[in-house]
């Protein structure tokens, strides 16, 4: 880094700031806390799983992949899947988590996706969407690399969660960015998310041609009461993520080539 021209030779220099969503900074620690934390291992990837259903044989693209967990789950559910990830570090443990039978592609999903129109059978996205200020792009992407009859699955921070995080509150309506402090393994990191009201997430999802199939609320395994009795009781209590079903109309009969 090039020194500051109206700071003196010896004084100390100003670290590089952190960025937000660095993920490659903290893979190793988001990963470890990832793999059995109640809100993770024991609500999200189960809520996911239980919406995706029979998935053998299925062309699977995990959206924001990061380190693979749910990629694993997935391919030992039989389907065959790919892993998309904007951070190095986490497709790097998504590697050594996958070996060889998962294909893993650095990709942010703000891009063209690197695949043909109709490429795979189903897409998850597991709390990635809530990264991206404007959805439109990217689930017009999704929507074009999923075959007629297939789905898109998503989960995203609850919009009711979301408007609370902020006193006072901001404009529910509005799609605003909020950021906050993350600590997870005693290593603190800064994030940014950005908040949608509940219509404009559908809306999102049906202009880009989506057809809404079903909106979740799970609850949390209930074996995670015994392991986190803490906090079971909360997080079966008050809303969390916000889970989506998308289904891409199939083809009207006679229409396909």
């Amino acid at each position: 880094m090039e020194r500051l021209a109206n700071l003196p030779e010896g004084l100390p220099q100003p670290a590089d700031p952190v960025l937000p969503n660095d993920y490659d900074s903290f893979a190793e620690a988001y990963s470890a806390e990832n793999e059995n934390s109640l809100v993770n291992a024991y609500y999200e990837r189960p809520a996911m799983l239980a919406l995706a259903g029979d998935v053998a044989g299925r062309q699977v693209l995990d959206a924001g992949c990061g380190s693979g967990p749910l990629s694993a789950a997935l391919r030992d559910r039989g389907a065959v899947v790919t892993g998309i990830d904007a951070s190095a570090g986490m497709l790097a443990l998504a590697r050594r988590r996958l070996g060889d039978d998962v294909a893993l592609h650095a990709v942010d999903l703000n891009d063209p996706l690197p695949f043909d129109d109709d490429a795979f059978d189903d897409v998850v996205a597991s709390l990635v969407l809530h990264y991206l200020e404007d959805w439109g792009p990217a689930l017009a992407e999704l929507r074009r690399v999923i075959r007629p009859g297939g789905r898109l699955i998503a989960s995203v921070e609850h919009p009711f969660v979301a408007y609370t995080i902020k006193d006072p509150r901001p404009d529910y309506f509005a799609t605003t960015s909020y950021t906050f402090d993350w600590t997870f393994n005693r290593q603190s990191a800064p994030m940014r998310f950005w908040r949608k009201p509940l219509h404009a997430m559908t809306e999102a999802f049906t202009n880009a041609g989506f057809r809404l199939s079903v909106m979740s609320e799970p609850q949390p395994d209930p074996a995670a009461r015994e392991l986190f009795p803490d906090d079971f009781h909360a997080l079966s209590t008050k809303p969390c993520f916000l889970f989506f079903v998308l289904e891409v109309p199939p083809l009207a009969a006679g229409s396909g080539e």
